[in-house]
């Protein structure tokens, strides 16, 4: 079984979309069919911009990496597939990391979450105090000045 990734789907051929994983990486090719009972009539129409979550099947230096959105073992799609709704962040890796942790607050210094669900605060809003967090490499203290600031403006 492979990683699991967001993909954002860049174009479409007659058999395979072409997703990206990131901007540094060649793009991955998710076969149309391999999304739960997809037929040539059922298969989901995703254009460019969609996102994916998928589980990489194939990576290596040599070639392309490919994805599916199914499980090759069951044929069910256990919780893959097209993502809709929701928000997209760009972060980095570090913090993707942080965010992870089973103890984000004691064990990477991440208290921002904490303290904006304490305010009440929108998940928009908290998707961009991460990226904040993230960018201005704020301490758990400028943190909490952050979220305090941001419930106060709303």
């Amino acid at each position: 079984m492979g990683d699991l990734v967001i993909a954002t789907i860049q174009k479409s051929s007659v058999d395979l979309y072409y997703a990206s994983l990131s901007d540094y990486t060649p793009n991955a090719s998710l076969p149309q069919l391999s999304f739960e009972g997809a037929t040539k009539k059922t298969r989901p129409q995703l254009s460019s911009g969609n996102l994916v979550y998928a589980r990489v099947t194939l990576a290596n230096k040599h070639m392309d990496p490919e994805l599916e959105c199914v499980s090759s073992s069951t044929g069910k799609s256990e919780g893959l597939g097209p993502l809709t709704g929701g928000m997209l962040f760009t972060i980095s890796l570090g913090m993707a990391r942080r965010l992870m942790l089973p103890k984000p607050m004691e064990q990477g210094n991440l208290v921002v979450l904490e303290e904006l669900g304490a305010q009440g605060v929108a998940f928009e809003i908290a998707g961009r105090a991460i990226v904040e967090t993230d960018e201005k490499g704020l301490g758990a203290g400028d943190q909490i000045k952050l979220a305090r600031k941001l419930a106060r403006d709303l």
